[in-house]
């Protein structure tokens, strides 16, 4: 059977939960691959809501979901989310939840650094969201981390703590803060242990049989291809690739299963943080598309930065990312507008770019180039067919389709699981 990974194809925040919530619904194992409790999405299943920032999606219904190896583990955000889940009656035991052994934690220590670093950088903040998923992956790479499968062998831990102090103490020292109270760090650890360690295993050998046995899949990712720490914004970015690509490396099954790479897409673009932002509406516009798409961060209720859909960034994203078919979401926030314009284009010092130049001066001096469309009056809230829309609409999915060089698979008009669109089973053979 066909695997699906989803992927965002902006700044994140695209409306990632409910397609993968209508994804999940018919899949079956579920699996993150990237990210941490930075990534935040809002499932609304029939009356009640369900804010999720680390587990996948498919926990809601009670598929198989798996945290997988590429994803940065707060344990005790972790507890929390569960309980949280639980006191909403949804059942998670180790029937329908996993955790790779390998997966590195996020620590105190972690939040303490990342939060240290935004106080001190002045305006050179990149706009973490504080959660200490920078400095998380920073010890992984470095070789420091302490993983989920430490947890059972936290009387043997002396060699790696010795590392982990050594690095974090010195960076403490220049912020003015106390070293490591390594003694505090054991004893929490040993306190939430026991909770972690009964999902974690190899989550390879289970995908492993999974995938032998003829299931689908769904891998989730997190934030947005614009955020991926080497194709996105950079330093704007995230600590991770949110790419296609990591969903191989980051369960830990073969870049040949990640199937119908599906990029989701709002209809227009938002952004969350400090960073380049070429359609940057800061009018009434702006005004108007975050209040019509009540746009507040799931996981920091920070408010998003707004602006007319790039099909610039939306193209370079689906290129990178191999993006088979893209889920087109919010569309509905666009009801009503007179005129809608689509970024085509960059002029910067004189010349035209098809691209977003890497670096981040060009990036933030880029000047969009605008095609304007007619809108439409009629509401496209709840449609779910091509006969439900106003032509206009159509006109305007069919232009952005031409302009990313990438088909629309599905629309979504609603936060509403059955009001979407379906051109083509992201699922089918």
């Amino acid at each position: 059977m066909a695997n699906v990974t989803v992927i965002g194809a902006q700044w994140g925040d695209e409306g990632k939960g409910k397609i993968v919530d209508w994804l999940a619904s018919r899949a079956d194992a579920v699996v993150r691959f990237q990210g941490g409790h930075n990534a935040g999405h809002t499932l609304v299943v029939g009356d009640q809501t369900y804010k999720l920032s680390l587990l996948p999606s498919g926990i809601v219904t009670g598929t198989l979901s798996i945290i997988g190896n590429g994803v940065v583990l707060d344990p005790w955000h972790l507890k929390s989310e569960i309980e949280k889940l639980e006191g909403q009656d949804v059942a998670i035991n180790t029937e329908n939840f996993a955790i790779a052994d390998n997966c590195p934690l996020i620590l105190p220590i972690h939040r303490d650094l990342d939060g240290l670093r935004e106080t001190a950088a002045g305006s050179g903040k990149i706009g973490t969201t504080g959660r200490g998923i920078g400095p998380a992956y920073e010890d992984k790479v470095g070789r420091r981390a302490i993983r989920v499968c430490d947890l059972a062998h936290l009387d043997a831990l002396d060699a790696q703590l010795d590392r982990l102090c050594a690095h974090h103490d010195a960076l403490r020292a220049g912020f003015g803060e106390p070293p490591v109270d390594r003694e505090r760090l054991l004893r929490d650890l040993r306190e939430i242990a026991p909770f972690v360690l009964q999902y974690a295993q190899p989550v390879w050998r289970r995908l492993k049989k999974v995938r032998k046995a003829g299931a689908r899949i769904l891998f989730e990712g997190a934030q947005g291809v614009l955020l991926d720490v080497d194709h996105g914004t950079y330093p704007f970015v995230t600590s991770s690739n949110t790419v296609s690509g990591t969903a191989a490396s980051g369960s830990g099954l073969g870049p040949n299963a990640t199937g119908f790479v599906l990029g989701i897409v709002k209809a227009y673009t938002t952004r969350v943080g400090s960073g380049p932002f070429p359609t940057e509406l800061e009018d009434e516009i702006g005004q108007r598309l975050g209040e019509r798409g009540h746009e507040f961060g799931t996981v920091t209720g920070r408010k998003r930065r707004c602006g007319w859909f790039d099909a610039v960034i939306v193209r370079q994203s689906c290129a990178v990312s191999g993006v088979t078919g893209i889920a087109l979401t919010k569309l509905d926030v666009l009801d009503g507008f007179e005129t809608i314009r689509i970024c085509t284009g960059y002029r910067l010092n004189g010349k035209i770019l098809d691209y977003l130049p890497a670096h981040a001066a060009d990036q933030a001096n880029v000047e969009p180039i605008y095609e304007e469309m007619p809108g439409w009056q009629e509401t496209t809230a709840g449609a779910r067919s091509w006969a439900d829309l106003p032509a206009q609409a159509i006109k305007y999915v069919q232009r952005i389709q031409e302009l990313i060089e990438t088909p629309v698979a599905l629309v979504s008009t609603s936060p509403e699981r059955e009001d979407t669109i379906l051109v083509r089973d992201p699922f089918a053979d």
